[in-house]
């Protein structure tokens, strides 16, 4: 193999953890050769073939996925409950559980599209990995209201709660600024769509495990990740799991990769069953700014 390439240890990482993150057309989508999919596994030191069968695994286990919570009960009654109408363009703005190539958003489009043959919709995947709410915010024109969408989902906050090592005394984003930038990120929407935004509270983390990874530089407090929920559940539309309960309480590590941030498989189907309840099931008060004249907050 030549030096280029990946190795061993460095192909399992990617496969285990970093290659469902590594959307790069994302981040630099104006890069020569950036839809270029040799290019690509070269620049990951991956050859094509590789390159092609690990992100088409991670996909597969979305489906899958969908697949499988299509056949609980609850969830197929939820389904019918959803919404959403014809035609209607969602997108989601959100980071790397967001991002992730078998996330929460990539397992629902598949749901959706599974339960509702007779319907068309169109889903914008605009999570871009270990985002902030301030770098959410400066790509919201382009990779939000440029695309006038029927329905925003959001999930954001965790990487704003982040604590540097060589600076542990505050966050990454001040707790003002996630409101404020959050508020920001509302009122613009609010203005290309009269629907509910759909807000996906943070989950928490697992410190044990986040402290075994040497690349990462930084904790991640709880009591911060609290506060930023208390944000969330203040906001208008539906908030999903508003408590962070959905990965376990307390939180349990099956449902996490070995970061313990970002969700693993079951963890990101544990969400989505959290969205489509909070969705078919939240309490519904009225409000002339929506659709149907609803304006809906999800009940824990």
């Amino acid at each position: 193999m030549s030096q280029d390439k990946a190795g061993k240890e460095e192909k399992e990482a990617l496969e285990k953890y970093l290659l469902q993150f590594l959307n790069l057309e994302k981040r630099f989508p104006l890069l020569p050769g950036i839809n270029n999919s040799e290019a690509m596994a070269g620049l990951l030191g991956l050859e094509i073939e590789d390159l092609t069968k690990f992100r088409d695994l991670y996909r597969n286990n979305a489906k899958e996925a969908a697949k499988e919570l299509l056949e609980e009960e609850e969830v197929e009654g939820w389904v019918e409950s959803l919404p959403f109408e014809e035609g209607d363009k969602i997108v989601a703005l959100g980071d790397s559980m967001t991002d992730d190539l078998q996330g929460w958003f990539n397992i629902f489009s598949n749901l959706l599209e599974s339960a509702r043959p007779d319907m068309s919709f169109k889903f914008i995947n605009s999570g871009v990995s270990y985002n902030t709410t301030s770098e959410a915010l400066r790509r919201l024109h382009q990779d939000v209201l440029s695309h006038e969408p029927e329905w925003v989902m959001i999930s954001l906050g965790t990487f704003d709660a982040i604590r540097l090592d060589f600076a542990p005394g505050r966050t990454l984003i001040p707790l003002s600024e996630t409101w404020e930038n959050l508020t920001t990120i509302a009122d613009a929407i609010a203005e290309v769509t009269d629907n509910p935004i759909i807000w996906i509270a943070p989950p928490p983390v697992i410190p044990g495990l986040l402290d075994e990874m040497e690349y990462f530089d930084f904790d991640i407090d709880e009591r911060d990740l609290f506060s930023i929920r208390e944000i969330i559940a203040g906001k208008t539309g539906y908030i999903v799991d508003p408590v962070g309960h959905r990965m376990g309480k307390p939180a349990e590590a099956w449902y996490y990769l070995s970061d313990g941030i970002n969700p693993s498989l079951s963890g990101h189907t544990n969400t989505v069953r959290e969205l489509l309840k909070s969705l078919a099931t939240a309490e519904v008060k009225k409000s002339s700014g929506f659709r149907g004249s609803e304006n809906s907050n999800s009940s824990e």
